[in-house]
């Protein structure tokens, strides 16, 4: 049976099931049980090296809780063991009453956020298993036991497959674009900003780790594969935050697949941190991200800025601002009213990102790009440290009406990745510069059109059109008369 249709199967499954509603719910229960799954396999990798070593592993799980005890015990044959295996009410009853609280135990006693412990703590402290029939479960965990994690070439399927996931769950939501960013767009931003091996990535609003994974992939193909590079790329690069509990799963789910054992990605508010905390040890070399826009933020969490707003968004690039190292690079996915919007918010972040940063590149996106969302967006890609002499701007016109049968690919950003990594900027159809010295002082508004593109004929006004109608007929009335006196 093919990967995919494992999914599938899952997927019915929890359709059947009474306890799931929608893709949010198929996609966070899929994600503990092939978590659950993972673990097992990453144990018993981990106990063949120490015994190829001459060492004895300690797992980290006692017995009673590791996946060949409780999820699938099988006979001298390989065959699941009926007589031992737990299914209807005893399976679900050992889920939510010893399984997940024995779980959630480990954030307590993990010695920091970067190690597995913490990450199977955390996971199991912030979901529920609602799979509420004992059999549909069984099934599942058949299933997912059939899923192969150690050979990479199975890891790649696997993260393809979530991906897709992830992509349809962000379709399904209101708020797609919270958990999926369009890959080529990401990929696009990554290739532009071109991060290396050593330097720290970093995402505040992680969601489902797209911006990670991704700059993970791109690093991986360009390095030296050393031990020492391999061993940076996995535990010293790529570094997140994520405030909502499925976000967090599904972020802590794609990197695992993606080849990263004990994902950098902390459960928290990323504005819950005043920003005159964060100090130079905090700060990172590359900051890729979409933040949430449209958020309302409290009164005490604005506190912690310089610039008071209820935008979730504005207070997201004030962090970024300060968590950038001098020096460091940054794109980030912002609503485009971000250029011209008049309120106090607005004027005040435009003048620190003109002032604390070279603002050099601005890509504005065609509607449809976010599935769902309903806005239009840019890109802000800026550099840390040096004040903006000259903007260059970007339109991306596809060509077509954006949407779920029309959705942005690698060819569409083709153009654009070129221009923007060109040492000297075109000015073209699509794009142009302006001197921030002829910007207005007073707003900073830094929505232009493209002056490179022919300007269209204005519409007249109704009582022009009017007025020439009136002349019109009188022409006409008087070429009448002259031809009737001529007969």
């Amino acid at each position: 049976m093919s990967f995919e249709q494992t999914f599938k199967n899952i997927d019915d499954l929890l359709y059947k099931d009474s306890g799931s509603d929608s893709e949010l719910d198929y996609i966070g229960q899929t994600s503990w049980v092939m978590f659950l799954r993972y673990l097992d396999e990453l144990e018993q990798d981990k106990a063949d090296e120490a015994e190829l070593k001459g060492e004895e592993y300690s797992f980290i799980l006692d017995e009673e809780y590791r996946w060949a005890n409780w999820a699938m015990p099988k006979d001298t044959e390989g065959n699941l063991n009926h007589h031992v295996a737990l299914t209807g009410t005893d399976l679900v009853q050992f889920v939510d009453g010893k399984l997940f609280p024995y779980l959630a135990k480990f954030k307590q006693e993990a010695d920091s956020a970067n190690t597995i412990e913490y990450k199977i703590g955390e996971i199991f402290s912030e979901l529920k298993n609602k799979i509420q029939s004992g059999y549909n479960l069984r099934e599942i965990l058949e299933y997912a036991d059939s899923l192969p994690f150690r050979a990479s070439k199975d890891k790649h399927e696997l993260s393809h497959l979530y991906e897709t996931k992830i992509k349809n769950m962000g379709n399904a939501g209101r708020n797609g674009g919270q958990y999926y960013t369009p890959r080529p767009l990401i990929r696009a931003m990554i290739n532009v900003i071109d991060p290396q091996i050593g330097e720290k990535i970093y995402d505040g609003a992680a969601g489902s780790c797209g911006f990670l994974v991704e700059a993970y992939e791109y690093l991986y193909e360009r390095m030296d594969k050393t031990t020492d590079n391999l061993k940076t790329l996995q535990e010293n690069t790529l570094y997140g935050k994520e405030k909502k509990n499925l976000a967090y799963v599904i972020g802590i789910m794609n990197m695992i697949l993606h080849g990263i054992e004990a994902p950098n990605i902390i459960h928290t508010n990323t504005l819950g941190e005043n920003i005159r905390d964060i100090q130079e040890k905090d700060r990172y070399h590359v900051i890729l991200a979409n933040p949430p826009f449209g958020g309302k933020e409290r009164p005490e969490v604005q506190q912690n800025f310089d610039i008071k707003t209820g935008e979730t968004a504005f207070l997201f690039m004030q962090h970024f601002i300060k968590s950038l190292k001098t020096g460091g690079r940054a794109a980030v996915v912002i609503k485009n009213t971000v250029l011209s919007n008049t309120d106090n918010a607005s004027i005040a972040l435009r003048k620190l990102l003109l002032e604390d940063t070279n603002l050099h590149t601005i890509l504005d996106l065609p509607g449809g790009t976010f599935t769902g969302a309903g806005v239009k967006t840019v890109v802000l890609f800026f550099t840390k440290g040096e004040p903006t002499k000259k903007i260059w701007y970007y339109q991306l016109d596809p060509g077509r009406n954006m949407g779920k049968t029309n959705p942005l690919n690698d060819k569409d950003m083709a153009e654009f990745t070129a221009f923007a990594k060109a040492e000297t900027k075109p000015e073209s159809s699509t794009s142009w510069t302006i001197k921030v010295a002829d910007i207005d002082g007073t707003t900073f508004d830094l929505s232009t059109k493209n002056p490179n593109t022919p300007e269209e004929t204005p519409l007249r006004k109704p009582e022009v059109i009017l007025a020439e109608m009136e002349s019109l007929d009188a022409e006409t009335n008087t070429i009448l008369q002259s031809i009737k006196e001529l007969i």
